[in-house]
């Protein structure tokens, strides 16, 4: 616009307008000149430029949309933009190579077909990939809803659900306007899970509402049985044992009521074994000094550990006891200690007893008499064996008569 300018100043033509003696503005087209307008009370060089800014503005919007192409603008709205401007460009009031705007019109009107095909293949695939999106939610709805009612972890599959809505909502909001058709369908598919996990949770609830109810009134009642056995102290015992079993076989009556009831349950119960401890300490103290004879009597018989002779010992071990039995009770935490101390001593008096016995059997004195008149046999036999192979140089028959022998005699002097 500069050289347009100089050219009015100098009285040459400018390139793309002119300004005449009355001041009029000038465009150069095609078809020849056209006025655009005057710019009163100003220099000729000032009314071109004036005109001349209205041409770069529309070349600057041309080129803002050009950008858009570019940048992958919506079709529709390019071809609108492209009609408003070449209403614009036509017969524009501006001076510049309004030819060339309109060129460049021209080539992206014929972009936008290219653009058209482009973006519906992409819409196509955008809306695949939403409906694909889709009906995976819808499977995982419907997986959850296929959930057996009695095993489902109703707070998480809930906030499952939750989720899939929420993802639902939020890919209706931001994705592809999808075909009425299929979209329908999903959302039927969609809202008939919920629809039947709803109902699933609302019959699990109903009816563990009523289980709970039953367990909480036969809780209750076992609560007041065994409130009713404390005057009878320790001696209730076996009785609040047997309401115990029954408490366990009630089932659940919920954490709210399970707590409070088992509260009042374990309370009763702790009033019989507090008098039962208190009985046990008032009775553990009258067996004291039983706990002293009877460590006595054990010392007595833990010598026995160290003799041999069986006759005394079972002798000696029955006097022992005849006391132990007389002695009486002892307190109950040192029952099991010194009953096992007593024990080890008879088992040690039972073993001398055994031993003598297989000792003096007839029966078996006389096997073992038999048996070892065999071994003798057989010995003497195996010698002459031995000697003989020896003689003879045989080595093999040496080293068997030899291990032979070894044998026997090994036997032979078991039984002895």
């Amino acid at each position: 616009m500069g050289d347009e300018v100089s050219a009015v100043a100098t009285g040459e033509q400018a390139p793309w307008g002119r300004v005449d003696d009355d001041g009029t503005v000038y465009v150069r087209e095609a078809s020849g000149e056209r006025a655009v307008g005057q710019y009163p009370d100003a220099t000729p060089e000032e009314a071109l430029a004036y005109f001349a800014r209205k041409y770069t503005e529309l070349e600057g919007q041309v080129g803002l949309l050009e950008q858009r192409v570019r940048r992958g603008a919506p079709a529709q709205d390019v071809a609108k933009a492209i009609a408003s401007l070449k209403a614009n460009v036509e017969g524009a009031n501006a001076v510049g190579d309004l030819a060339a705007l309109g060129a460049r019109l021209d080539a992206l009107g014929g972009s936008v077909g290219e653009l058209t095909e482009q973006q519906a293949a992409e819409q196509k695939e955008a809306v695949a990939a939403a409906l694909a999106e889709r009906e995976a939610i819808v499977a995982e709805a419907e997986a959850l809803a296929a959930q057996d009612p009695q095993k489902t972890q109703w707070k998480q599959t809930s906030t499952q659900l939750d989720a899939l809505f929420q993802r639902w909502q939020t890919h209706q909001q931001d994705g592809p306007r999808l075909p009425k058709a299929e979209s329908n369908e999903l959302w039927k598919r969609f809202r008939t899970a919920r629809t039947t996990i709803d109902t699933h949770r609302k019959a699990f609830f109903a009816e563990l509402d009523s289980v709970h109810k039953d367990a909480r009134t036969r809780k209750q009642r076992l609560v007041e049985r065994a409130e009713a056995l404390a005057p009878k102290g320790a001696a209730a015992i076996p009785d609040y044992r047997s309401l115990l079993d029954e408490w366990k076989a009630a089932g659940r009556a919920g954490k709210k009521a399970d707590d409070a009831l088992w509260a009042r349950f374990k309370a009763a119960g702790d009033v019989l074994f507090s008098a039962k401890a208190e009985a046990d300490a008032r009775e553990d103290a009258a067996y004291a000094g039983n706990l002293e004879k009877k460590l006595e009597l054990l010392e007595e018989a833990e010598r026995l550990l160290e003799v041999t002779d069986r006759q005394a010992a079972k002798d000696r071990l029955l006097a022992v006891q005849r006391k132990w039995d007389a002695a009486g009770k002892v307190p109950r935490d040192r029952f099991r200690e010194v009953e096992d101390r007593l024990r080890k001593v008879e088992q040690h008096v039972k073993r001398l007893d055994e031993e003598h016995w297989n000792r003096s059997d007839p029966e078996k004195q006389a096997r073992s008499e038999g048996l070892a008149s065999q071994l003798s046999s057989a010995i003497e036999k195996l010698e002459a064996e031995l000697a003989e192979a020896k003689a003879s140089g045989n080595a093999a028959k040496v080293k068997e008569a030899e291990e032979a022998l070894a044998a026997r005699r090994i036997w032979l002097d078991a039984l002895g």
